[in-house]
């Protein structure tokens, strides 16, 4: 159907109609960039298809839907739909229970989308697993391509940019789509490292479709395991002793920071690794209200070390 035919500008009259009852043949015109005559035609092919219009006259006139209008189904792209249901579950992370009021919402609208659109938001929002706050988005459609794989449960092919610009290729095992903090990664077990690993959606560049298929780990936790997964692998290691009890310092501890580690009733370590440690000292250590002792790396003593310094500088004398 063209978008410029009478039949698709009806239709656009009608989404005017819902959204904005009251609007006169002029109001229409402007908002289609025709004429009000060919407005009023339009209206009267809603009218002809059994969508009661009623014109209503006075300085506060103009038409209205009746009662009993039977919608027609969402005219979303794929695209669209999938940006939607992101939005939402990055802005309400609940959004994704049916349970809550928002998320039975999104299910609705989920509802009336055509089959073949309503069937990837559905996936989306079912896979895809939010914890709040706002960064960057991927492309839709690859994340649709990727949640998709995750619900088949098979293994695809990626095209990847890492942080420094280098572009990979590898196969990987999709277990699934986890929104952190509003930035969108991918959990799955990486074949060329044969590892679990976690990835950037928005540094994905391409999806290719795979044959091989996969079980997902019994009784995975993605989120758990995405924040777990978030503090190995980066470029400098860090250890740090605290002199306090496990159970005081976890209240404490993000799970990007490492992993928590009782030594006895009265000491634990935190052991991870960092691609900043300017940050775990500045940010992170520095706000512990714990004694510690850095052991390790090199690079993480040496931040703290220069962080402890300024410190001290700005109260000498």
């Amino acid at each position: 159907m063209s978008e410029t035919s009478p039949t698709a500008r009806a239709l656009r009259t009608l989404e005017i109609l819902q959204n904005r009852p009251g609007c006169t043949a002029d109001d229409i015109a402007e908002r289609l960039g025709v004429t009000d005559r060919a407005a009023r035609r339009y209206v009267a092919i809603l009218r002809d298809a059994g969508i009661p219009v009623e014109s209503v006259r006075g300085p506060y006139g103009g038409y209205r839907l009746g009662r009993g209008v039977r919608l027609p189904p969402m005219v979303f792209t794929a695209a669209e739909a999938l940006g939607l249901v992101m939005a939402v579950l990055d802005g309400r992370h609940a959004a994704a229970d049916a349970d809550d009021p928002v998320g039975s919402a999104l299910g609705t609208i989920i509802r009336a989308l055509p089959v073949q659109v309503g069937r990837q938001a559905a996936t989306m929002r079912e896979h895809a697993r939010a914890v709040p706050d706002k960064w960057a988005k991927p492309d839709p459609a690859v994340a649709s391509a990727l949640v998709e794989a995750v619900g088949e449960q098979r293994q695809v092919r990626i095209g990847y940019r890492s942080a420094a610009g280098h572009s990979h290729t590898f196969e990987v095992d999709p277990w699934s789509v986890v929104v952190r903090y509003g930035r969108w990664y991918l959990l799955c077990f990486a074949h060329h490292a044969d590892a679990v690993r976690t990835y950037r959606i928005d540094r994905v560049t391409s999806v290719g479709e795979g044959t091989r298929r996969f079980e997902q780990p019994p009784d995975l936790d993605p989120v758990r395991v995405l924040e777990e997964n978030l503090a190995s692998g980066w470029d400098h290691e860090t250890r740090i002793v605290f002199h306090a009890p496990a159970a005081e310092v976890e209240p404490w501890l993000r799970p990007t920071m490492g992993r928590l580690e009782p030594l006895g009733e009265d000491r634990c370590v935190v052991v991870g690794t960092t691609s900043n440690p300017v940050m775990v000292a500045g940010e992170w250590l520095a706000g512990m209200p714990f004694e510690f002792t850095v052991e390790g790396g090199p690079e993480l003593r040496a931040a703290v070390a220069e962080v402890a310094a300024r410190m001290a500088r700005s109260v000498a004398g």
